[in-house]
């Protein structure tokens, strides 16, 4: 019986400490810029090759 009440006594402090960590806890997310490259009118023939299947 004794096992059982510090059984739920853990649980409970853990559930506590969880809703707590996810109310005060810094879930915010962090910004990055992202760059990369674009190639609008790319030639028919480089279009074409990207979608070609891989080697037999």
């Amino acid at each position: 019986m004794r096992k059982i009440k510090l059984l739920v006594v853990l649980i409970l402090a853990g559930l506590i400490g969880l809703a707590g960590y996810a109310y005060f806890g810094d879930m915010a997310p962090s910004r990055t810029q992202v760059r990369s490259p674009l190639q609008l009118n790319a030639p028919a023939e480089t279009a074409r090759t990207t979608a070609e299947p891989a080697g037999d």
